[in-house]
C-alpha cells in the first residue's frame, strides 16, 4: 500500500474539479448508478462501467462476509470478557493495525475538509455500532440481533440519498421496503412482538451504523477505502485507550480460546480489513446499492450462529432467506 494507493487494487481518486485527463466525463466524484435519474447511461455489460460495477459488488459482498462474523464473535468475546473491555479492545487493536499501515506507507493526514466526515464514522461505525450491539448482545441472541440489523440496508439507503442527493428508482425502493417488512416480520415472529431492551440498542445502532456507513462510502470516493477506516480509527484511539484502561479495571477478564479468537476477528476482520473492502465496495456502486447486499448478512449471521454457537435456526429462516435474497437481485438490476 502506498500513499493514496487503495489495499486492493489502484483507483482513480475522485476530485472536486472537472475529470481528469483521459476519465470518462461526469460530475466529479459521483460513479455509476450513484447519481440522480437521467444524469448518467445506464450500464450494460459492454459498457466500461461495468467491470467496476462487477468489482464493486464483489467487494461489498466480501464487506458482508465479514460483518456476518461480527455478533458470533462477539458472543465468543463476551464469555471471557465484558461489554465495555470487549469493545475498547477491540478498537485499540485495529487502531493499531491501521495506524501501523498508515505510517509504513507513509500517508499523508486528510485535508481539513474531511476530518468531519471521519468524525461520524468514527463515531458511528467505530464507536456507536460496536458499543451499542455488545450491550444488546448481553440479552439477545446472536440470530435475534442479526434479524433486528437487518434493517440498516434500508436505513443506509435513507441516509444516502439524503447525504449524497441519489435519487434511487421506485422499483428500488420498493424492493428495499419488501426486504426490510421480511427482516421485521421475522423479527416480531422471533420476539413475541415485544421490544426488549436489547432491541433499543440495536435500533440505535441502526441510526448511527447507516450515518458511518453513508459518510464512509462518499470519503471513500476521494480517498482509498482503507485510509477512511484507518483515519477514523486513528481519531478514536484516545477514546479507546482511556476506555480499555477503565474496562479492564472494572470488568473481569478471563482469557479462553473463544474470548481470544472473537477479538482479534473483531480487531482484524470486522473492524478492520472488513470495512475497508465495504468502503471500496461503495465507493464503486453506491451507497445505495451496497447496502441492499447487507440484506443477506441477517440469514448468513445466523447461519454461524448455529455452526459457532449451536443457536436454534427457526425453521422461517429457509424463506426469509429466498425472500430476502429475492429483494437482493431485484435492487441491483435498478440503479440506485
Amino acid at each position: 500500500m502506498r500513499d493514496n494507493d487503495s489495499a486492493i487494487t489502484p483507483t482513480a481518486i475522485a476530485v472536486s474539479g472537472g475529470p481528469a485527463s483521459g476519465t470518462a466525463s461526469g460530475p466529479p466524484g459521483r460513479t455509476a448508478g450513484d447519481g440522480p435519474a437521467g444524469t448518467t447511461p445506464p450500464v450494460t455489460a459492454h459498457s466500461p462501467a461495468a467491470p467496476a460495477a462487477t468489482r464493486g459488488t464483489a467487494f461489498a459482498a466480501l464487506g458482508v462476509a465479514a460483518f456476518s462474523l461480527t455478533f458470533p464473535t462477539t458472543a465468543w468475546a463476551l464469555e471471557g470478557m465484558g461489554p465495555w473491555t470487549v469493545v475498547m479492545l477491540r478498537l485499540v487493536l485495529a487502531a493499531a493495525i491501521a495506524g501501523g499501515a498508515l505510517a509504513v506507507c507513509r500517508v499523508r493526514p486528510p485535508e481539513r475538509r474531511h476530518w468531519a466526515g471521519l468524525a461520524v464514522v468514527a463515531g458511528g461505525v467505530v464507536l456507536g455500532f460496536p458499543l451499542l450491539t455488545t450491550l444488546a448482545l448481553r440479552t439477545s441472541t446472536t440470530s435475534h440481533a442479526a434479524v433486528v440489523v437487518g434493517l440498516l440496508p434500508l436505513t443506509t439507503a435513507a441516509f444516502g440519498a439524503l447525504r449524497t442527493g441519489t435519487r434511487p428508482s421506485r422499483t428500488f425502493w420498493f424492493a428495499s421496503l419488501a426486504g426490510a417488512a421480511v427482516v421485521i416480520g421475522f423479527a416480531v415472529q422471533q420476539s413475541g412482538g415485544s421490544p426488549s431492551t436489547g432491541d433499543l440498542y440495536l435500533f440505535a445502532a441502526l441510526l448511527v451504523c447507516a450515518a458511518g456507513y453513508t459518510e464512509g462510502g462518499r470519503l471513500a470516493r476521494e480517498m482509498p477505502g482503507w485510509q477512511v477506516i484507518g483515519w477514523a480509527l486513528v481519531l478514536a484511539l484516545p477514546i479507546s485507550v482511556v476506555g480499555s484502561v477503565a474496562a479492564l479495571a472494572n470488568e473481569p477478564l478471563h482469557l479462553t480460546a473463544h474470548a481470544v479468537g472473537g477479538l482479534l476477528w473483531l480487531a482484524i476482520g470486522s473492524q478492520f480489513l472488513g470495512m475497508v473492502v465495504w468502503y471500496r465496495g461503495m465507493a464503486d456502486i453506491g451507497v445505495a446499492k451496497a447496502s441492499q447486499i447487507q440484506l443477506a448478512q441477517p440469514l448468513l449471521t445466523m447461519v454461524w450462529a448455529v455452526l459457532l454457537l449451536g443457536e436454534h435456526l427457526p425453521p422461517t429462516a429457509a424463506a426469509a432467506a429466498l425472500a430476502v435474497l429475492v429483494c437482493i437481485a431485484v435492487t441491483q438490476r435498478t440503479r440506485g
